[in-house]
């Protein structure tokens, strides 16, 4: 039987995201409400600029003072979608104390402070949901929170960005260099005026640092995330991952350890095998694959940002936290009990491809092969080519930690023979 009182949800935010959320909360309220068991009601929205016109929307909702809204003891739920760290955390434990169930899209706030605001929520008996936090539409955290929650999860690796996946993948499709891939990203509306967030990795870096937290029960914090941007991909870069069967996608990587006793999460452009499910994610499209015990391996796809996709994840959420407030319930909550310690990346263990200037004459790939040897790299395969004096030399290693490599590459850099090194990039996915 269908409770006819209303559940009352505050907007905090309405952008690009909010818009849609309240848009589809207004469009499907009777299927919502046939869903959750009761009518759910927009009670209010929180806004820096009142006065742009909001279409669909009353504007009686429409209100500047957020802490007001989150305060007014009523609201069942609150979303929030206006993102960055204040003034959202302050309004979210806000909320909490004032009895309401949160649902979050704000990655770099729950990447830096997820455990403070799961503890907020325990303490007052509140859901806090984050679905869109990552990836966008794709249903990502809540089967690592749920349907895999009797497994044990080994590694997460992922396309979590689509403005960094769209450009590399301009680059490998067109032979585009980076600044004219990023220049059609930006005019096509898929990078900000700023893009450095997403080329840095720092958006990719967050998103790692939720997955790894749920995936390994750990606490996992974004500055124990290694992070390395693309920027200085090149189309050099995209002709030897070809001629060796690879592609280059930025990756977001979490990791379980052999022995089980420590992870590592870590962001960086990468070469994969173009027969690995993650090569053939084109466009602005993100994807991630998930390896576990007994599940085996796992991918997940579809768009991860827009207005509605983004929303699509949020409105789920809602529905869930809807039910539990229904049925006096709380869903999963923080789930930190390994307390595993993260690795450095220095002793990450994984291949490298090292392309090196050097000159043209005998001995040289001795020379260099022996550096390798004294700093106990192994070599997988070498292809050397050149003339009038100049080759480039190009090395793909066994499994080696990152600590070795920095040495061999210090060790290289000194000899007389090798003129420069050209470009060094991970290889993932075997």
């Amino acid at each position: 039987m269908m409770r006819t009182r209303p559940l009352k949800v505050a907007l905090l935010g309405c952008g690009v995201v909010g818009s849609e959320v309240a848009r589809i909360m207004t469009t499907h309220a009777d299927d919502l409400a046939a869903r959750i068991g009761a009518p759910v009601e927009l009670a209010g929205v929180a806004v820096r600029r009142p006065s742009r016109v909001r279409e669909g929307i009353d504007p009686d909702l429409v209100t500047t003072d957020a802490t007001a809204l989150v305060k007014r003891g009523d609201i069942d739920v609150v979303v929030e979608v206006i993102g960055g760290i204040e003034p959202a955390r302050t309004l979210i434990t806000t909320a909490f104390e004032h009895g309401a169930s949160v649902v979050s899209a704000n990655k770099a706030l729950l990447a830096q402070d997820g455990a403070a605001l799961h503890a907020a929520a325990q303490q007052h008996g509140r859901d806090l949901y984050y679905e869109a936090a990552v990836a966008g539409a794709i249903p990502l955290i809540r089967p690592l929170r749920e349907s895999l929650a009797g497994d044990k999860i080994n590694r997460v690796m992922g396309i979590v960005n689509g403005t960094t996946n769209f450009i590399l993948d301009k680059m490998d499709s067109t032979g585009a260099g980076y600044q004219e891939a990023l220049d059609e990203a930006t005019a096509l509306g898929y990078a900000e005026a700023d893009p450095t967030a997403d080329v840095e990795g720092f958006d990719a870096a967050a998103k790692a640092a939720i997955l790894a937290g749920i995936a390994f029960h750990t606490r996992v914090r974004l500055d124990d995330v290694y992070r390395e941007g693309m920027t200085e991909v090149t189309a050099a870069d995209f002709a030897s991952a070809k001629e060796m069967g690879c592609t280059i996608k930025l990756l977001a990587l979490c990791e379980r350890a052999a022995d089980g006793g420590s992870v590592t999460a870590r962001v960086h452009p990468a070469m994969i095998p173009l027969t690995h499910p993650l090569a053939s994610v084109r466009g602005a499209y993100n994807a991630v694959f998930v390896e576990s015990d007994a599940a085996g391996q796992l991918m997940f796809y579809g768009p991860g940002a827009g207005g509605a996709p983004t929303a699509s994840a949020v409105l789920g959420d809602l529905v869930a936290v809807c039910r539990n407030r229904l049925g006096g319930a709380t869903g999963p909550g923080d789930s930190a009990y390994t307390q595993l310690p993260v690795s450095p990346m220095g002793e990450v263990v994984t291949r490298y491809h090292i392309s090196l200037d050097v000159a043209d004459k005998p001995g040289v790939l001795a020379q260099v092969a022996t550096v390798f040897a004294e700093h106990g790299v192994s070599i997988d395969t070498v292809r050397q080519s050149g003339k009038d004096g100049e080759a480039s030399l190009v090395v793909v290693t066994h499994r080696a930690s990152d600590a070795s490599l920095d040495g061999t590459v210090e060790a290289l850099r000194s000899l007389d023979t090798v003129r420069g090194v050209a470009s060094i990039m991970r290889v993932e996915g075997e």
